[in-house]
């Protein structure tokens, strides 16, 4: 399912309602994903100065992809040799 979040508050709302489906704790996702349950409650309550790379490790654990969708207009040798690089790490 592709959701569009516009702000913290809806993507820790969706990360929360993934996480219950899952019949997972905070604590336990928290663990999946190598932080505390602080930082889980901060994050599904949308405190907006989380650290974006643990927020990123909570969405990976739950199994959430997060894309971003450039503008064809932003299309460059620069974005595609990124994307390059990071597929072959």
């Amino acid at each position: 399912m592709l959701l569009e979040a516009r702000d913290t508050k809806t993507i820790g709302k969706i990360a929360k309602i993934v996480r219950q489906q899952q019949e997972l704790d905070q604590t336990t996702a928290g663990s999946f994903a190598g932080c505390g349950i602080n930082f889980v409650s901060q994050f599904e309550n949308g405190k907006p100065t989380v650290q974006f790379e643990k927020a990123l490790n909570i969405l990976n654990a739950l199994g959430i992809k997060v894309y971003l969708d450039v503008p064809d207009s932003s299309h460059s040798e620069k974005l595609s040799k990124l994307v390059d690089a990071d597929t072959h790490e």
